[in-house]
């Protein structure tokens, strides 16, 4: 019964999806018909409510194993604990699509709902994008990965999955199908990888939402700001979550994969970082466009540029394109979806073309001066597009021609990207410090100057203590000095702002942070999440340049040593069962730091008899400090027993300032989308007394 609730809400909600789409166009621009847009967007709600009932099924029949549904058969089994019973949701294809198609319906019904008064002019063509997008997903759920097909065994004994009933076919039984049952992928069993995909759904899903609204503003002939200020959170929500998704999987990596690092450059990993840099381009060069009317052709081109990236992403991940750890997906979907993205892409760029022929994409003012906060905006957006173009390269750009071209297969591998990417960054941090001390319009490089002063001295101590603390090597300083740099200057400009409102209104520091935050939140939130990056460039400096590793065979009783640390191998545990089935091979081991007993480690190995994939993985084992992380692995191509085994050792320094940075980030991001229209009009009287620079 659910499957057939599954599958008969998911097409009448690719009905609704497909009704949104032309009765809205229609209604708007041929019948001139305010009934006929209007029930286009009830269908968006339809929609809706139509894709819950289709989730909320599929997620049933996981939490209760249905196994007759080959979904819940391929990602699930008897002894799988409920949460992961819960994230198999996502956990493979069919799943992970109608997923993706729910998490945009919800993000569409969101944006109709919260705009439809006050944008009503945007809203018709806005719909339509964004139903396209959702229509899409629908339809390659219904006629390409099914998750609502269910087993059944042919007349000639054939198992055959299908959403119907092939003619003769019975169904198996259920207690031969759990007994069958595959189980969740053991990569995915990681509180990480089950947070992981949905955060990076949100930010995909997110970011086309500023896309169907410059769309509709390109369609519409509305190209006033209007579209920035109705998509700039959604933008921001998107962002966070893109963040967050990013950062999640790196922490899977570095827990699950078990090679001592948090980012490999792998394909897929650079896939999903691809739209965060042209959404992080985007967010910084519409205020441009907000605050001096520039920019409007090339935000156009940054916003087609994210969306366009959003979907290559999921092309990249789910098409067979690229082979990694983390492609655990493929299907026949990728021709469809690549045509989807080329099609929207190419509709979207001649939609920009064709109002700037007529000139309504003229800005209104002109760059005056190389050292203006809009200037340095523009080279920032060329910094961002640049790392993009050089992962996209080293990614599939190389990748692709080589095998289409030449008939070689080529991988571009971390060697590439640490060579490519580091001056760019370096480039981005000294933007980050100073573009915040520049002025809108003219700037001069005296003033700058003067700005930066403080948060030099500051950051010349800083690496004092860094040298004081043993840091010797010149590169590392350097780098340490750039990043510091930048967040210094968040940190000056902030207690700046603080210092002025006191000195206005004679107020506690706490009450002006507050006042601070609330009053100018896209300001001061920037700041927060610029001190956020540096603490992340921070811990992948430290955790890069300074690693690290050593692999020995001990025997029971016998020690290693590195750096700072000795760790004894103490005893092995053999065939130990979990709760949910799993084997595990644990080795015991005391971890000393100058002589003094700190930890006990139990690096494994597991095994899931269940999976059909894959049936093992390795777990490391960490000892953290704010100053390092000790991290140990069983090396799993080396024999293991009871008298010996192998052990990779690495000491990962300042690594988890990265996971700390990314929480200060996170906030910071919400700071900065904080309603500044929903506080208290006596809060906002008040405020509005205080001078711009507070």
């Amino acid at each position: 019964m659910l499957a057939e609730i599954g599958l008969i809400s998911t097409l009448f909600a690719f009905i609704a999806a497909l009704y949104a789409i032309v009765a809205s166009v229609y209604g708007e621009r041929f019948a001139h018909s305010h009934a006929l847009v209007t029930s286009g967007r009830n269908a968006v709600y339809l929609n809706f409510v139509l894709m819950t009932v289709a989730t909320l099924s599929l997620q049933i029949a996981l939490m209760t194993q249905q196994y007759q549904i080959s979904y819940v058969w391929s990602v699930s089994s008897p002894s799988m604990p409920d949460f992961f019973r819960f994230t198999a949701l996502w956990g493979s294809q069919a799943g992970s699509i109608l997923f993706w198609s729910f998490l945009m319906s919800a993000f569409t019904a969101g944006a109709t709902f919260l705009n439809w008064k006050s944008q009503r002019r945007l809203m018709p063509y806005a719909i339509a994008y964004m139903m396209a997008v959702v229509a899409f997903f629908i339809g390659v759920t219904l006629f390409i990965e099914n998750p609502f097909d269910r087993w059944w065994i042919l007349p000639t004994g054939d198992v055959v999955a299908s959403a119907f009933i092939p003619a003769g076919a019975v169904a198996p039984s259920a207690a031969q199908l759990a007994q069958t049952a595959n189980g969740l992928n053991p990569l995915l069993r990681h509180f990480g990888m089950a947070i992981h995909p949905p955060m990076l759904y949100l930010g995909f899903v997110g970011f086309v939402i500023p896309f169907a609204f410059a769309m509709a503003a390109l369609a519409s002939g509305d190209l006033s700001t209007n579209w920035i200020k109705v998509s700039r959170r959604w933008a921001l929500i998107a962002w966070v979550f893109l963040s967050l998704g990013l950062i999640l999987g790196g922490r899977w990596a570095y827990d699950v994969l078990g090679w001592g690092g948090y980012w490999g450059w792998d394909p897929v990993e650079n896939a999903a970082f691809l739209p965060w840099l042209i959404g992080t381009a985007y967010l910084h060069s519409v205020m441009i466009q907000e605050k001096r009317g520039m920019l409007k052709t090339w935000n156009m081109f940054l916003v087609i540029g994210t969306f366009s990236a959003v979907i290559f992403a999921t092309f990249a991940t789910r098409s067979g394109l690229v082979d990694s750890v983390h492609s655990f997906a493929r299907s026949e979907i990728g021709f469809p979806m690549f045509a989807f993205w080329f099609i929207l892409t190419l509709v979207s760029v001649w939609l920009i073309v064709w109002r700037s022929s007529r000139g309504e994409l003229k800005d209104d003012h002109q760059l005056k001066s190389l050292f203006s906060r809009e200037a340095l905006f523009v080279l920032n957006n060329f910094v961002f597009i640049a790392l993009f173009v050089a992962i996209f390269w080293g990614s599939f750009g190389a990748p692709i021609i080589s095998e289409l071209f030449m008939n070689t297969s080529i991988t571009l591998g971390a060697d590439y990207f640490l060579q490519v990417t580091p001056p760019l960054f370096i480039l981005l941090f000294i933007l980050m410090g100073i573009a915040p001390v520049s002025a809108w319009g003219a700037a001069s490089l005296a003033r700058m100057g003067r700005a930066v002063l403080i948060p030099l001295a500051l950051t010349a101590a800083s690496i004092g203590l860094f040298v004081v603390g043993g840091v010797t090597e010149i590169g590392a300083l350097f780098g340490y000095g750039i990043v510091l740099f930048a967040g210094w200057v968040a940190v000056v400009e902030t207690v700046r702002g603080i210092r002025a409102r006191q000195h206005v209104h004679r107020e506690n520091p706490l009450t002006s942070v507050i006042a601070l935050y609330t009053r100018n939140p896209r300001r001061y939130g920037g700041y927060f999440i610029h001190l956020g990056i540096t603490i992340i460039g921070l811990g992948v400096i430290g955790s890069t340049v300074f690693q690290q590793e050593t692999q020995q065979t001990l025997a029971v009783g016998e020690s290693l040593s590195l750096g700072i640390y000795e760790m004894r191998y103490d005893g092995f545990l053999a065939n130990q069962i979990a709760e949910d089935g799993r084997v595990m091979d644990i080795a015991e081991l005391t971890l000393f730091r100058d002589g003094v007993e700190v930890a006990h480690l139990r690096p494994r190995r597991d095994f899931f008899p269940e999976a059909t994939d894959m049936n093992s993985m390795t777990i490391a084992g960490a000892h953290s400090t704010v100053e390092n992380d000790f991290y140990v692995i069983l090396v799993n191509w080396e024999q293991i027993s009871a008298s010996s085994a192998t052990f990779k050792v690495y000491i990962n320094p300042l690594i988890n300032l990265v996971w700390w940075g990314g929480l200060i980030l996170i906030i910071g991001t919400m700071l900065a989308g904080y309603p500044r229209e929903t506080m208290p009009v006596r809060v906002r009287e008040k405020l509005h007394a205080v001078p711009q620079g507070a």
